[in-house]
């Protein structure tokens, strides 16, 4: 596990390892959709390309991007709800 930037807790993980574009994005979009305002998504994903992805992701959303780590060769996001 990663540790986070924020005290703020995680309210739901997701675990998009082993998926490519756009699965990640596809799946944390239902996911997040499911969160009250303010609570934080953690991604975990293996698709280097997640990291641009999820970036755009927020910037289009207005989802605010916490932290994006990586480590191994497995990204983890930090996403709070707008």
């Amino acid at each position: 596990m990663f540790a986070t930037a924020t005290s703020l807790p995680v309210a739901q993980t997701l675990d998009a390892k082993g998926l490519n574009c756009p699965l990640p994005i596809l799946k944390a979009k239902k996911a997040i959709s499911g969160l009250g305002t303010g609570e934080v998504l953690q991604v975990v994903s293996t698709d280097p390309g997640s990291v641009a992805d999820f970036a755009s992701f927020c910037r289009q959303t207005g989802h605010e991007l916490m932290a994006s780590n990586a480590a191994a060769g497995v990204f983890e996001f930090l996403i709070r709800k707008a």
